[in-house]
């Protein structure tokens, strides 16, 4: 059965800001490089120059901000963007705050890189945790294997409902976007009604669970801070995995030849249902078993009220990593950064830490306008051009 999704991936196309990227002419099907034109390296040095670029643009008019609402302007610049590295405590609410939005910028990052804009991370991420948590109040299993039995129930969980818009948008061409939206707010209420008439603990002043068992909380890297090693460990390697997977395996390449146009996928008799669907399985994966990684690391019992941001903040994520499972880390560790930093600046100087935020929009409109710094990209291509031109007559 013929099912035509090229019409809605164009439309998304507007939302989802690395399209221009995937669909860059200078690149292979696949958005790595390989086509005609320019060759990968310049692509490459580009997109660098082009983030560092917003990076300065965003600081530049955060601190004329700063400069203009603080009684003390350079120790609230101080305290944002060198506060996070003056103590250990600092640095590891940093990394606390980084493990999360990995798992969520590479989930988000597997979906929009076939083109499909799945936001029910958002959703999955709440889900999972409830998921983990009802498996560590009920199952008992010896330490070491207990966490991760739960984190596995959480990503089987997230790969199910990541299913739904995939289906729905490959059987009846469906809007993912909308029904991703609504899919959150159900993964919701699922959650707290879960909790709410089986799991909570009437004994407890407010609305949480029972007590996970001892063996389900994953061991802490230092025991005074949060950061757990099993955390850790297990976002690096879906970073790794997901790399691999993008950009070494051929179902890799048909979610990214499908992100790059649909129709040339179909055509040429990759699997677009995979590309379509599976890209979003694995994106419910990843975000479910984030959602228990941080179940587990951070509490002894549900206790969480509202959906957390981590999903929405995995999108900022993926498009600073430019949908690259590889950048991930680091554009997680940036943003995480940012946040403690704005969040040391709030409480030693009064000024809000929402400031960060003129960052994050700065940035993301520098990185989605396709216009920003074009001359310099079209200058770098015809010096390469000129200089291999120059080795071809030298050689002839």
């Amino acid at each position: 059965m013929h099912h035509d999704l090229s019409g809605q991936s164009a439309g998304n196309e507007a939302l989802n800001p690395s399209a221009q990227q995937q669909r860059d002419p200078h690149r292979g099907p696949a958005g790595k490089g390989g086509g005609l034109g320019a060759p990968r390296d310049i692509n490459s040095r580009f997109e660098l120059i082009r983030m560092l670029v917003a990076i300065l643009i965003g600081i530049a008019i955060t601190a004329l901000v700063i400069f203009a609402v603080s009684d003390t302007p350079l120790e609230s610049l101080r305290y944002m963007f060198i506060g996070p590295a003056t103590t250990p405590r600092y640095f590891f609410n940093v990394l606390e705050l980084m493990l999360p939005l990995v798992f969520t910028g590479v989930a988000i990052s597997l979906c929009f890189s076939a083109q499909q804009f799945n936001l029910t991370a958002e959703g999955i991420f709440f889900f999972g945790g409830m998921v983990a948590a009802v498996a560590a109040i009920t199952t008992k299993l010896p330490d070491g294997l207990h966490p991760f039995f739960c984190i596995l129930l959480a990503g089987l969980a997230g790969g199910v409902i990541g299913a739904i818009p995939g289906l729905l948008k490959y059987r009846w061409n469906a809007s993912e976007l909308v029904i991703s939206l609504m899919l959150n707010y159900v993964c919701f209420s699922v959650s707290m009604y879960v909790i709410k008439n089986h799991f909570r603990d009437k004994d407890a002043g407010a609305i949480v669970s029972y007590l996970f068992e001892k063996t389900a909380v994953l061991d802490k890297v230092v025991a005074k801070y949060r950061l757990t090693t099993g955390g850790v460990v297990l976002a690096a390697a879906v970073c790794l995995l997901a790399y691999l997977f993008m950009y070494k395996t051929r179902w890799g390449f048909s979610v990214r030849a499908a992100g790059a146009n649909m129709n040339f996928t179909r055509y040429t008799g990759l699997n677009v249902a995979f590309a379509v669907i599976g890209s979003q399985v694995l994106s419910g994966v990843v975000a479910g078993m984030g959602g228990a990684v941080e179940m587990l690391s951070m509490f002894t019992r549900f206790q969480w009220a509202a959906l957390t941001g981590y999903g929405w903040d995995g999108v900022i994520v993926a498009i600073f990593a430019r949908n690259n499972p590889r950048h991930v880390p680091l554009a997680a560790l940036f943003l995480a950064y940012l946040r403690i930093g704005a969040d040391i600046m709030m409480r030693r100087t009064g000024v809000q830490m929402e400031i960060v935020k003129v960052i994050q929009a700065i940035m993301i409109v520098l990185l989605v306008a396709e216009s920003f710094l074009a001359k310099t990209r079209h200058r770098m291509v015809v010096r390469e051009a000129t200089r291999e031109s120059i080795v071809a007559e030298e050689v002839a």
